[in-house]
């Protein structure tokens, strides 16, 4: 038996989401990071990305789209990811590093607590939250 919490004491798991296509698990805990964990090799995570500033309350893959994946934060945000664009240098804006796999932010919700993608509509992800429930559409997935 495995457990991630073993490389983390410190750091709770508080969603954890399988890949469908791939050996990937993604992951997000209470202090705002998203882990990629490698099924074939669980001795360390494969990514790790720190964007999000509050505990993450919903990861889930792209049904369609094995390197995408999307997370919510209690920083009333939802951002998108893309495993599959190559590690570049992160993009500066205003003294905030911004990585290349990040795709989209979506923001306007308070209390996010879950997002799932739509099963048929490519880029549709809905996500519910304290306040209401949104329904939009990327470009870019």
């Amino acid at each position: 038996q495995w457990s991630p919490n073993e490389e983390h004491k410190q750091w709770y798991q508080r969603r954890v989401r399988g890949n469908k296509m791939e050996p990937f698990l993604v992951s997000g805990g209470d202090d705002g990071v998203v882990k990629i964990w490698d099924l074939r090799k669980l001795d360390t995570h494969a990514a790790l990305f720190k964007h999000h500033t509050g505990a993450i309350t919903s990861v889930e893959w792209h049904p369609s789209d094995s390197s995408v994946f999307g997370a919510s934060g209690e920083d009333n945000q939802v951002s998108l990811w893309d495993l599959g664009v190559e590690a570049a240098e992160p993009l500066i804006i205003e003294d905030t590093e911004v990585p290349p796999q990040l795709l989209f932010i979506h923001q306007g919700q308070e209390e996010i607590k879950e997002l799932h993608w739509h099963p048929h509509v490519s880029g549709l992800l809905v996500t519910t939250s304290l306040d209401s429930f949104n329904i939009f559409k990327t470009i870019s997935v």
